[in-house]
């Protein structure tokens, strides 16, 4: 089986359930594989060699899901590249993947550059030009892609993790990582033929992993705007009969700060998940009481997508789970080691988290010593700070290389930040180590206030030793009006502490 067979069972099973719907089509699975199906052979038309890779450049759309969809037919490898990346970044993943085929979005092109490779247009306006998605299903229609022989070590993905400087790091996901993760969410979530998720994170990133397990289900995958704003989602909450979808934290915050924080009304929400990064418990409570007991959470990394834990909206409604993501998922096991060692720690001790199971990847492109870093035997090592406590469940502390070490102690940047946001006036934070010759490193933090209140540095820094004591409280406090992010809304920690670095030098 491979991670395609989602899409073709539902079909077989129920030709006529909605697969699909956008803002002006509804897609039958009937439709869609004919489509796909179309679209692949297409593919294969350009390039017969099997596991030859194809690059996706694109915002969500229908041309990007059909396409995605139908590189996996066509058993090729999915590069899948963020047109919100800058062009360097993109240029630097093309030359690391070696596509031979491109798919972009016309409004992409110049992010993408030369490419000497072949080139299909994506999102073009409908245009059925034979040099675009739409073009080249009319061409192919009723055609099938070749059947190829592939195990569960041949590869699906090749997805780039990490900042824009430097090599970029590819990580190799076989078809058992996204058998397993398909097989994680249907049952973890508990995702039925009813469900109807909204696409409106990037398809590039994790949302690609909801997409097999809804298709397998026979859910409805709904589509938007290629770029939704928090408003568009809101609306399609209220009146697109969405049940799930996974959105990351600053996101959800700009939603509720659109709503003003009062409670509404989303009768068919049911899970609202976030992750990618934390979320404070006073964030999470403010959320359920907006949206519902509707949120839930999951821990994943690109090397081990999306579910390695989770933790169900009931589940979040616990006091003791709140600032949890839930017991491994049911084909994965976690443990906690002694950082640098292969020593397991008991329970309730802090360390990193180390991953095993079918859920991992294969390795990094062409780097055979960063993959020798973080894989041993069976176990992939996270870079993650964290802690299982005696029923299983895990709380992430932070990575290894954002712990602060003040005087000897560790400090946990999201321990800070999640007392922080305590204050009233705090919108925002990320807490980050400065370099300093009498304690090794100290405590420092950038806040976003809450638009119109005001509060000064000394009340912040006061407030924070009262809730989190003098050791693990800031030395300074930065009041900034907005605070740096990734392509997929990331607060990016480092260019806080990096800018920061600047300014002492000056």
């Amino acid at each position: 089986m491979f991670p395609i067979d989602f899409l073709y069972a539902s079909c077989r099973r129920a030709p006529n359930a909605v697969a699909v719907e956008t803002e002006t089509e509804v897609i039958t699975y009937a439709s869609l594989v004919e489509r796909v199906n179309s679209l692949a052979a297409a593919i294969h038309g350009l390039d017969e060699r099997p596991q030859s890779r194809v690059a996706i450049c694109g915002y969500n759309s229908l041309e990007h899901l059909i396409g995605l969809l139908a590189v996996m037919a066509a058993g090729k490898v999915w590069v899948p590249l963020n047109p919100r990346d800058g062009k360097n970044d993109i240029q630097l993943k093309i030359e690391a993947a070696k596509p031979s085929i491109l798919i972009f979005d016309e409004d992409c092109e110049g992010q993408v550059g030369l490419f000497k490779g072949e080139k299909i247009v994506g999102f073009s306006g409908m245009s059925t030009a034979l040099d675009t998605i739409g073009g080249l299903i009319e061409k192919n229609r009723g055609k099938r892609p070749n059947i190829n022989n592939f195990n569960g070590e041949n590869i699906q993905a090749i997805k780039f993790t990490g900042g824009s400087s430097g090599r970029p790091k590819g990580v190799l996901q076989p078809y058992r990582s996204w058998l397993t993760g398909a097989a994680c969410m249907i049952n973890e979530l508990e995702l039925c033929g009813g469900d109807r998720y909204l696409v409106c994170s990037p398809l590039t990133h994790g949302t690609s992993c909801y997409v097999t397990p809804i298709l397998g289900v026979g859910g409805t995958l709904v589509l938007g705007k290629r770029i939704m704003r928090p408003p568009d989602i809101l609306d399609a909450f209220k009146n697109r009969d969405i049940t799930t979808s996974f959105i990351p934290p600053t996101v959800i915050y700009m939603m509720m700060s659109e709503i003003g924080g009062e409670e509404q009304k989303f009768p068919m929400l049911s899970r609202l998940i976030y992750g990618g990064a934390p979320m404070p418990s006073e964030k999470i409570r403010a959320a359920q009481g907006v949206f519902g007991p509707v949120l839930a959470t999951n821990y994943g990394q690109t090397e081990a997508p999306q579910i390695v834990t989770y933790l169900s909206p009931n589940e979040m409604l616990k006091e003791k789970n709140v600032e949890s993501v839930g017991p491994s998922s049911f084909l994965t096991r976690v443990t906690i080691m002694e950082p640098n060692s292969d020593e397991e720690l008991p329970e309730g001790n802090t360390g990193e988290i180390v991953v095993s199971g079918d859920l991992l990847m294969s390795e990094y492109l062409d780097m055979p010593d960063a993959t020798s870093a973080v894989k041993t035997g069976n176990w992939l090592r996270t870079g993650d700070v964290g802690l299982l406590d005696d029923r299983g469940y895990l709380f992430i502390k932070d990575r290894l290389r954002d712990v602060i070490i003040s005087g000897g102690f560790n400090v946990y940047p999201s321990d800070v930040e999640a007392a922080l946001v305590k204050h009233p006036a705090i919108y925002e934070c990320v807490v980050y180590g400065l370099p300093d010759e009498k304690w090794g490193e100290v405590v420092q933090a950038a806040v976003v206030l809450e638009k119109g209140v005001k509060a000064n540095e000394s009340e912040m820094l006061g407030f924070s030793k009262q809730v989190i004591g003098s050791i693990k409280s800031p030395k300074n406090i930065k009041t900034l009006n907005d605070l740096p992010r990734s392509s997929v809304g990331k607060v990016l920690r480092r260019e806080v502490k990096e800018n920061a670095l600047l300014e002492l030098k000056i």
